[in-house]
């Protein structure tokens, strides 16, 4: 089972009113449970790891949508001190900044990304899943060392959004 279809079933329990599901397949087993009614901050894409600053959207810009409709958005908090997007874990795994021990970073503090770049991998059940930057900006601070355990949710990065001209 791999994140995708992780993913697929969370919606199918948010979609449906579902409150506890637990599937097994190829030895594999996964619980997804849902308590009490959602609590949304805004309206974010529910696949989304980030978390946008206070005030973000502005309240002239439309509102993101959820990926589909009737799904809850996924609240995240926001690191107001700094004005940072945080990128948080959308699984429990263990983090790991680079492919193998001997390779550098995927980003360091001060790297610039843009969506699709590869921030970093969690390992979860012996699946190595990378994690994609989802916007451009620079990557101000990391939160998590190397081989450390995350939970769902967890920041794990602190993006400064670009400007746009």
């Amino acid at each position: 089972m791999n994140i995708k279809e992780i993913k697929e079933l969370i919606e199918v329990v948010s979609q449906h009113g579902i409150t506890d599901l637990e599937v097994e397949r190829s030895g594999v087993k996964v619980r997804i449970r849902k308590e009490g009614p959602p609590v949304v901050v805004g309206s974010v894409p529910a696949h989304s790891a980030y978390a946008f600053p206070t005030g973000y959207p502005p309240a002239a810009a439309p509102a993101l949508e959820s990926a589909s409709a009737g799904t809850p958005a996924v609240p995240m908090a926001s690191n107001e001190d700094e004005g940072l997007l945080n990128v948080r874990s959308p699984i429990v795994g263990t983090f790991y900044r680079s492919p193998n021990p001997e390779s550098e970073p995927f980003v360091k503090a001060g790297d610039s990304v843009e969506p699709g770049r590869v921030l970093c991998i969690i390992e979860a059940m012996k699946l190595m899943n990378e994690i994609e930057a989802e916007v451009t900006g620079e990557v101000v601070k990391i939160y998590v060392e190397n081989g450390e355990p995350v939970e769902f949710g967890q920041a794990l990065f602190g993006v400064r959004l670009s400007k746009k001209a």
